[in-house]
C-alpha cells in the first residue's frame, strides 16, 4: 500500500480481480453475477496499512472459480480492491482502496508472484447541485448512537419547477426508493435531458411536489429502512429525523396527508414497508416489482418449511433469478458465493451485498456483533433459530397479526405492480400477499395490478400517470383534512 492513502491500518476485505480485459476497469465486475468472464478472490485482512503486505493465494475464496489455483494459464488484466469503509459497505464506497490494472500473465502451474500496490483512493463524493437538484447530508442522532460512531443520513432532492418564484408555496413530499443499492444521487440521473422523468417532472400540467430519494448504502449494504438489529432504527431515523428536516429546508406541507412513497424492487418492499410500519406518516404506497412480501416465498424459499436455501425440496440447484423465457441466469449458490467473497469472514452476511443487506435488514445480531446468517454461507443450511426474528418484517404475516389495527389505516393504500415473468420470481409472494388482501376485514381496497410476460420492475403507469394520482390522493386526504 502506499504511504498516504490512510490515517491509521483497517481492517476490511482485500480482492483480487482478474480479468480478460482492462476497460472498463476488473473491479466494476465485483458484485455482478452476470460477469462470469472475471475472476474475483477475497480474504480478510487486519490492522492494512501503509507499508504492510497481504498475499491473496489459494486460501482464498474466489468465483466463478473456488481457487487461485483453478485459474487457467494464460494473458490477463488484474487488480486489487480494499474493502474497509464501515458506513458504506461496498466496493465504490469513499475511502477504498484500489490499484492500478496491470497485464500479467499467470499460471498457476509455476507459481509465480505478481505485486499490487493499492495505489489511489475512491474520492469523497460531492455531487453537483443545479437549481432544482439539491443535496443533503445530516447527521443521524439516532443511528449514531446505535453505532457508536457518527452516521450520516445523505439524500437527494428534487424540487417542483418554479419552485424557486413562487416562495410562499409549500409542497406535498414524495418519498422515492430506488432499486437495490441506488445511491442518493440519481436523482441527477432522473433530472437528465431527455429522460421521461424530467418531461413529466416539467410539464406545465406536472403536478407540484417536492421529490426525497432516499440513499441505498449503509453499514451492512441497502438498510432498506427500517428498524434493524444490525442496522439501527433507520426507519425512526427517517421519519424523526431526515424528513422533518427536508420539509423544514424546503418548504414542504408537512403533514402526513401531504406524503407518498413509492419506489421498484427494493424501493416497492420499502415503500410498503413504511406505509405499513409508520401507517400515520404516510398516505400511500405506490411499488413496483417489491422485493419478497411474503417468506413463504422469499424469491423461490420458503424460509418456515424449507431445510436449505441452494437445493430445493426435489434435490436440485435453486435458481435465483431467471429470463423473460424462463432461462437461468445464475442460482442461489453461485450469487451467495458471490457475495461470500466479498463479505467478511467468507461469509454473505458481511457483503453489502443483495442477500447480505436483506439478512441484516430482517435478521437477529449475533454475540460477535455480526448479522446472524439465516443459512450456512457455504452449504446453504437453513438456521431454524434466525427464522423467529425475520417473521417482524414479513409483510404479509405483520398485516394479517394486526390487521384490526392497521387496515382503517391502509384502505385504499396500497397499490402494487408486479410481472408475471419477475426475474426474481417476486410475483409468487405478491400472489400470497393478494389472497390475505381479498379476504381482509376491514376490506384493503389494494390495488394489485399483474403483467403477463413482464419482468422485473415493470410498472403499469407512466411517470405522468404516477405522478397525477399521487397528487390527486393527497388533495382529497388534504381536503378532507381542513
Amino acid at each position: 500500500m502506499a504511504p498516504g492513502l490512510l490515517d491509521a491500518p483497517r481492517t476490511g476485505r482485500l480482492l483480487l480481480v482478474i480479468g480478460s480485459r482492462p476497460e472498463p476497469e476488473p473491479r466494476f465486475a465485483i458484485g455482478h453475477p452476470e460477469r462470469r468472464d472475471v475472476f474475483v478472490f477475497g480474504r480478510d485482512v487486519r490492522d492494512f496499512g501503509p507499508g504492510h503486505r497481504a498475499v491473496v493465494d489459494d486460501t482464498a475464496i474466489g468465483v466463478p472459480i473456488e481457487r487461485l489455483s483453478q485459474v487457467p494459464a494464460g494473458e490477463y488484466f488484474v487488480q486489487a480492491v480494499f474493502m474497509w469503509n464501515p458506513d458504506i459497505r461496498r466496493p465504490d464506497a469513499p475511502g477504498n482502496l484500489y490499484s492500478a490494472v496491470h497485464r500479467v500473465h499467470l499460471d498457476p502451474a509455476r507459481g509465480d508472484a505478481v505485486r499490487l500496490e493499492l495505489t489511489r483512493a475512491i474520492p469523497e463524493e460531492a455531487p453537483p447541485e443545479t437549481e432544482l437538484v439539491k443535496f443533503v447530508m445530516i447527521r443521524s442522532e439516532l443511528l449514531s448512537a446505535f453505532h457508536g460512531r457518527p452516521i450520516h443520513l445523505r439524500a437527494g432532492v428534487i424540487l417542483p419547477r418554479d419552485y424557486a418564484r413562487e416562495p410562499e408555496r409549500h409542497y406535498p413530499l414524495r418519498v422515492h426508493i430506488g432499486g437495490f443499492g441506488t445511491r442518493y444521487t440519481h436523482v441527477l440521473r432522473l433530472m437528465a435531458e431527455g429522460s421521461e422523468f424530467r418531461r413529466a417532472w416539467m410539464a406545465d400540467d406536472a403536478p407540484r411536489m417536492i421529490l426525497l430519494h432516499l440513499d441505498g448504502a449503509g453499514p451492512y449494504g441497502d438498510p432498506y429502512y427500517v428498524n434493524s438489529a444490525n442496522n439501527g432504527p433507520y426507519g425512526d431515523a427517517l421519519v424523526r429525523e431526515l424528513i422533518p428536516y427536508v420539509e423544514r429546508t424546503f418548504r414542504a406541507i408537512g403533514r402526513p396527508e401531504a406524503r407518498v412513497l413509492d419506489g421498484g424492487s427494493t424501493g416497492g418492499w420499502v415503500a410498503l414497508a413504511l406505509q405499513i410500519f409508520y401507517p400515520d406518516v404516510f398516505n400511500g404506497a405506490w411499488a413496483a416489482c417489491p422485493d419478497s412480501v411474503d417468506f413463504r416465498a422469499f424469491q423461490l424459499i420458503n424460509i418456515y418449511e424449507d431445510e436449505n436455501a441452494y437445493v430445493n425440496r426435489y434435490g436440485f440447484e435453486r435458481p435465483s433469478a431467471r429470463d423473460l423465457r424462463g432461462d437461468v441466469r445464475f442460482t442461489m449458490r453461485y450469487e451467495c458465493q458471490m457475495e461470500n467473497v466479498m463479505g467478511l469472514g467468507d461469509s454473505y452476511a458481511m457483503s453489502g451485498g443483495q442477500w447480505g443487506s436483506w439478512n441484516a435488514a430482517y435478521g437477529p445480531r449475533g454475540a460477535d456483533g455480526r448479522p446472524v446468517p439465516l443459512w450456512d454461507p457455504k452449504t446453504g443450511r437453513i438456521h431454524r433459530e434466525a427464522v423467529e426474528h425475520w417473521k417482524q418484517y414479513d409483510l404479509r404475516l405483520v398485516l394479517e397479526r394486526n390487521w384490526p389495527t392497521l387496515g382503517p389505516k391502509l384502505r385504499g393504500k396500497l397499490r402494487i405492480w408486479v410481472g408475471e415473468a419477475d426475474d426474481y420470481f417476486l410475483n409468487n409472494a405478491v400472489y400470497l400477499l393478494e389472497e390475505f388482501l381479498k379476504r381482509a376485514d376491514p376490506p384493503a381496497d389494494a390495488r394489485i395490478v399483474y403483467g403477463p410476460r413482464r419482468g422485473h420492475c415493470w410498472r403499469g403507469v407512466s411517470e405522468r400517470e404516477l405522478m397525477r394520482e399521487m397528487a390527486e390522493a393527497m388533495e382529497r386526504a388534504l381536503g378532507r383534512g381542513r
